[in-house]
């Protein structure tokens, strides 16, 4: 009884440390090792065992589906052709950049792009994103100039 007492010390007082509902030690899971990596759910393998013959009778029902007007298969089968849209080349004219001043111009451009709808409010906002990345590059490129040219000018420090 002794021995069944201490036991239960023992237990409350590593509950105790880790704090209530935590079943195990902050930072140590109560499998160390883990899920081995690539391992696969068996639900999964048996799955993929039964369809391992079937692919081409499965592709050729969906497209028969998909002609028939199902409009899930339909969509399945478009989600095959072809890849998912990404970005597009944006057939926009922009004024030369090759300093601050000029990106004025610039960002009118892109303004009265997205304005007219030649271009998207987010393809604006990307190409708005590249021109505010220019310009902070001219503004540290200026600043590293002007910083060279106080430091030649300043006389050496007498002691």
């Amino acid at each position: 009884m002794a021995d069944n007492l201490t036991e239960k010390q023992q237990k409350q007082q590593k509950q105790q440390g880790r704090g209530r509902g935590r079943p195990f030690e902050k930072g140590q899971s109560g499998n160390p090792a883990g899920r081995p990596r690539g391992s696969r759910n068996r639900a999964t393998q048996a799955m993929q065992l039964m369809l391992d013959g079937e692919a081409q009778a499965l592709t050729r029902k969906a497209v028969e589906l998909a002609l028939e007007g199902d409009t899930t298969a339909l969509r399945l089968c478009l989600d095959r052709i072809g890849p998912a849209r990404r970005e597009r080349v944006v057939p926009l004219k922009l004024p030369p950049v090759r300093d601050a001043a000029d990106l004025a111009g610039t960002m009118t451009a892109i303004m009265a792009a997205a304005g007219k709808g030649a271009i998207s409010p987010d393809e604006a906002g990307r190409l708005a994103r590249l021109v505010e990345v220019f310009l902070r590059a001219v503004e540290t490129r200026d600043f590293e100039r002007r910083l060279q040219l106080l430091e030649n000018r300043r006389p050496p420090a007498s002691y």
